[in-house]
């Protein structure tokens, strides 16, 4: 009972979080979501270092994560544009190059790590930036407010249809408790969220919010899995525990890691 308690509040407050700070400023969701970003990368590098040979400090990704959040931040918001990404462009190469000089075991898996690290974890959150001002650098926080509540309900819906009618393993290699009753009771609740936000965000018409639900449902779930990989592989339940019940935010945060970017293409198709 009271592990149920701390992960109702633990989630409550998690939720409270996210959706306050993409409402209340473009600035609340800056400060936010460059620190979520940070915090995911610190423990995604401390995952991979488990791995025999890798000696890479956490902090190398925090600050790269950090640099490439507010730079994107201040481009998609129209502060200071080019040549604003320099700066991290030249981060990383610095970063590279200090290999040279440490002289640790495998320095190639540092240098490939530390790319993975901000491709699959630092670039996503990144890009929500680009999200949040896809309308000519206008900030738009209910088109991002939706990418999170629908990646909510997808969760929610196949979690449901999952314990209630599931008995085909979706990819029981990497994740046994999936079902393909599960995902195919997510995508129907986020259909479902797809025609509510077509109601409060008319400028995208209901067609286009149904393909915009149905993208984050399968990327979502592909995030999902490739993380569940990542943790198998290292034998490791958890990211962390940042959030008290429910594990790291990396664990939060899996499904957005692979939707973000298809649904930047999506949207940047659609407000070209």
């Amino acid at each position: 009972m009271n592990n149920f308690i701390q992960r109702t509040l633990s989630g409550a407050f998690f939720v409270a979080l996210i959706i306050g700070s993409i409402l209340l400023s473009k600035f609340s969701f800056a400060l936010v979501f460059s620190v979520i970003a940070a915090w995911a990368v610190q423990e995604f590098h401390k995952l991979t270092n488990h791995q025999s040979g890798v000696q890479l400090s956490p902090w190398y990704g925090i600050v790269g994560a950090v640099i490439l959040y507010v730079t994107s931040f201040l481009h998609a918001a129209d502060i200071l544009r080019y040549p604003i990404f320099s700066f991290y462009g030249f981060y990383v190469v610095l970063v590279l190059i200090s290999e040279l000089y440490k002289k640790k075991e495998n320095p190639i898996q540092n240098w490939a790590y530390f790319v993975l690290g901000q491709v699959f974890v630092a670039l996503p959150f990144s890009l929500l930036n680009f999200i949040a001002f896809i309308d000519q650098d206008i900030y738009k926080p209910l088109i991002l407010l939706a990418v999170f509540v629908t990646i909510w309900v997808n969760d929610t819906g196949a979690y449901l249809f999952g314990i209630t009618f599931g008995k085909h393993r979706l990819f029981e290699r990497i994740s046994p408790k999936k079902s393909w009753e599960g995902f195919f009771g997510g995508a129907l609740a986020a259909l479902a969220s797809g025609y509510v936000f077509s109601l409060f965000i008319p400028e995208i018409s209901l067609i286009q919010w149904l393909i915009f639900s149905e993208i984050i449902v399968i990327f979502g779930t592909f995030g999902d899995l490739i993380e569940s990989l990542l943790k198998r592989t290292l034998q490791v339940k958890d990211s962390g525990n940042a959030i008290p019940g429910h594990g790291g935010l990396l664990d939060r945060f899996d499904s957005m890691l692979l939707a973000a970017p298809v649904i930047f293409i999506y949207l940047s198709f659609l407000f070209t």
